[in-house]
């Protein structure tokens, strides 16, 4: 009896941390307008769901089945934001805003495959180089990277689009510059170590 306790538990558990996950990334990409996925995602959701449910209704005097129902969900919640992470659907716009106008940035940035919308600006302490940025979410920790090597004391805004349409932009990407930006960046830093 012990042994089926604890793997009705367990079951459920797993049933919940899937459930949940697959509900996180099913929210997610019914945001970033992939709705033929986000029901794919729903139907198979909604399947598990209905099974781990019914396993705690069925035991719903067995308080460790609660227990492991709600830590399941919380586990699942963790682990689909995870995922998403690992993913890094779409795009972000960053808006950097440096205190010397003077800079290089705009070409230092364009040539790593960025593209780049820059204008003058003018702050309480004088002069500013503003800029906005685009960049696939995959490259959001290499963009920063480089922003951050380029001016240690720029301010950084980032959001994410909801559409993003025409530009020379969406022509750099396919070309891949960014990638292989990156990748020269990494094997750079592979020669120093």
């Amino acid at each position: 009896m012990l042994e089926n306790a604890f793997i009705v538990v367990v079951i459920i558990l797993v049933i919940n941390i899937v459930y949940v996950s697959l509900s996180t990334l099913r929210v997610i990409l019914t945001l970033k307008g992939r709705r033929y996925i986000a029901g794919t995602i729903g139907t198979f959701e909604i399947v598990i769901y209905t099974v781990g449910l019914g396993i705690v209704l069925d035991n719903l005097g067995q308080i460790q089945n609660l227990i492991a129902y709600g830590l399941g969900y919380g586990i699942g919640v963790i682990v689909g934001s995870k995922i998403e992470e690992k993913l890094a659907l779409g795009y972000i716009t960053v808006n950097v805003v440096s205190s010397d106008p003077d800079l290089q940035f705009t070409k230092k940035l364009r040539e790593k495959g960025y593209g780049v919308t820059s204008w003058q600006a003018y702050g309480m302490d004088g002069d500013r180089l503003a800029m906005q940025i685009l960049s696939p979410r995959k490259y959001e920790l290499n963009l920063y990277e480089a922003i951050k090597s380029i001016d240690p004391k720029a301010f950084i805004i980032t959001y994410e689009p909801k559409q993003i349409h025409g530009g020379f932009w969406v022509k750099q990407i396919r070309r891949g510059r960014i990638k292989k930006s990156v990748q020269e960046a990494e094997e750079a830093k592979e020669e120093e170590v």
